[in-house]
């Protein structure tokens, strides 16, 4: 086995997160107060009932039943096969960066080379119905930011993502490389369009991915993709977006951990303008060559920061709000989410009510594990249902259809 972790303790931290009623946060609470995963799953029931539901508490302290633990030995044996990794909170090669996340994943599922996560990252994001001149700009930004040692992040999906990958991989060997960021198990390849693409990724670079074997790409684990490849990242450069855009979302959250933003202006008369526009417009940097954003992060935060100054915090609110109330609606367009809306809508905006409510109100009334609740709130953010005001609290949007 590839992994220098005991098995039962790699065991437990995949127990763990094959959990469905434990959640990153919750898992990490657990893991802040007894220690180890193996040290969870050994505690008493009446130790983890202070911190779970009784019904949950009693069923770790048991063996895993007969799927739990054939979902178990499957990941062992995925573990088993050439450069298949398993990241830990715990490893020393699992991403710094994701601790400043609020939900870093307790583990990720790797494929290819480990070493790509000790270079400076950039993030190229943007929509799935690119234009030609849009995955051109994104194949030849992320060819010339790899040949000057940047790795090249983004989520392998159609239009944009996948020309950012393949730009990467064109610069070679001694080019930054690329990562991909999966919405599904790292056993799958969403679209399947791009399995060669995944391939090519797997033998040069690296796939990650925080869900199980298996897991198809369901809408709300888009936007939980996103968040991660924005932490990653020292920037993210969004090429092509419509004023509704999961590739705006991923610039909020790069604002909000101190990440540089930045955006490529286009056509005036294009709707896949539009989020870019925006972005600029609220402070993003105009690019119009890889140099400039080597050049702007020379001068910028270093990666692994955790400084978050104003000027980025009112960034992100901003953009935040124009994805709520954009100036000029248009079909959405993105690399990141189908433009549907999650299937817990009616029973999220039930619990949300019409006052602005915050996180802890809202995991209360629905009883969602955090990381579920997060990634439902977000999509549904993006598709104009409820905004998230600048206190951190949600709010719904009374003249919005869904409403």
């Amino acid at each position: 086995m590839p992994s220098t972790i005991a098995e039962d303790e790699l065991r437990a931290w995949i127990r763990l997160s094959l959990e469905p009623e434990l959640g990153a946060a919750r898992i990490r609470l657990l893991l802040s107060t007894f220690g180890m995963p193996q040290d969870i799953c050994a505690a008493s029931t009446g130790s983890l009932a202070r911190y779970l539901d009784p019904g949950l508490a009693a069923r770790l302290r048991q063996a895993p039943d007969e799927p739990l633990q054939k979902a178990i030995d499957a990941s062992l044996g995925w573990l088993a096969e050439p450069d298949h990794h398993l990241l830990t909170l715990a490893d020393p090669l699992y991403p710094r960066a994701l601790f400043e996340l609020n939900d870093p994943p307790p583990i990720l599922y790797a494929h290819g080379q480990l070493d790509i996560l000790n270079r400076p990252m950039l993030a190229i994001v943007g929509a799935r119905s690119a234009t030609p001149e849009g995955t051109r700009n994104a194949h030849d930004f992320a060819r010339h930011l790899a040949q000057q040692g940047w790795c090249v992040v983004s989520g392998l999906a159609s239009g944009i993502d996948g020309a950012a990958h393949e730009g990467a991989l064109d610069a070679g060997p001694q080019g930054g490389g690329t990562v991909a960021v999966l919405g599904t198990g790292i056993d799958r390849v969403y679209p399947p369009a791009h399995r060669t693409l995944a391939h090519h990724i797997a033998a040069h670079g690296l796939m990650l991915s925080e869900f199980p074997l298996g897991a198809q790409g369901l809408p709300f684990h888009f936007p939980q993709r996103n968040r991660i490849v924005a932490a990653l990242s020292q920037g993210v450069l969004v090429v092509e977006a419509a004023a509704r855009s999961g590739s705006l979302i991923t610039a909020r959250l790069a604002g909000e951990l101190g990440r540089e933003v930045f955006a490529i202006p286009g056509s005036i008369h294009s709707p896949l303008s539009r989020g870019c526009h925006a972005l600029i417009r609220q402070g993003a940097k105009l690019v119009e060559s890889g140099q400039d954003i080597i050049e702007e992060l020379r001068q910028g935060v270093l990666p692994g920061t955790t400084a978050r100054d104003g000027v980025r915090t009112r960034q992100a609110q901003a953009i935040a709000r124009e994805q709520a109330h954009p100036q000029s609606p248009a079909p959405a367009a993105d690399s990141a989410v189908p433009d549907v809306q999650p299937p817990d809508a009616a029973p999220l905006l039930s619990a949300l009510g019409y006052e602005p409510t915050d996180l802890d109100a809202l995991q209360a009334r629905t009883g969602w594990p955090i990381d579920r609740l997060m990634s439902e709130l977000t999509l549904m953010e993006i598709n104009g249902a409820l905004e998230r005001q600048p206190d951190g609290r949600y709010r719904r949007l009374p003249d919005n259809p869904a409403a």
